[in-house]
């Protein structure tokens, strides 16, 4: 079997890029940057001025750097199963990091972390669960919420909503499982200000196509 290259991709293209056994990467995950829907800003230069725990705000943003550092094929001092190990023990004593808690880009650098989380589907569930409440609440991104919905319900082997979970076929990216109500997913997509499909696939073809050189 070929093993790509690692190339250097969009965090929307490292979170949406669902397990396959083409890439050593998963399609569906996150990258440096993203599209405004899914990650609504996953950039960790600046300190949000609304966060009420700034060393936690640090923490996961220093986290998800190692996280995007490692997707891009340099080796860092912890691997994912460490990064949700600590995220564990984060959600143990403060329950989810809330834009409240650790600002907007906290928030997102948090949801990439139990994106990456394939190795712990319970505890996948559980942040799931977490994130919808923040969702309902204002606390969180409703785009986060979908790539990471659909994410659990690939990693079922279950239809996703979304359709954010891709893999790289041999004509080009494919949804990695069915979209349930296929009809709908546009309607569904902008409700969680997502990009629609069409565009999202022709994103994900310029990362099939680095991926399979």
């Amino acid at each position: 079997m070929k093993v790509p290259r690692p190339i250097a991709v969009p965090l929307v293209a490292l979170l949406s890029i669902a397990a396959c056994g083409t890439s050593s990467r998963s399609a569906g995950d996150p990258p440096s940057s993203v599209p405004s829907a899914s990650p609504s800003a996953l950039s960790p230069t600046a300190r949000p001025s609304d966060a009420s725990d700034t060393a936690l705000h640090d923490e996961l943003i220093a986290m998800l750097e190692r996280d995007q550092a490692d997707r891009e094929g340099t080796p860092q001092t912890d691997s994912d199963q460490e990064r949700t190990a600590r995220l564990k023990d984060i959600i143990r004593t403060h329950g989810w990091p809330t834009f409240a808690l650790v600002g907007e880009d906290g928030g997102n650098a948090a949801w990439a972390i139990a994106q990456h989380s394939d190795q712990d589907p319970t505890f996948q569930q559980e942040a799931l669960d977490l994130l919808r409440a923040a969702v309902a609440a204002g606390q969180a991104s409703p785009g986060n919420l979908a790539y990471l919905e659909d994410r659990v319900a690939v990693g079922k082997g279950e239809p996703q909503v979304y359709g954010t979970q891709i893999r790289c076929g041999p004509g080009g990216p494919v949804p990695a499982t069915p979209i349930r109500d296929e009809p709908g997913v546009e309607r569904r997509r902008a409700e969680a200000s997502l990009p629609t499909l069409a565009s999202y696939l022709a994103e994900m073809t310029t990362i099939c196509a680095q991926d399979s050189n």
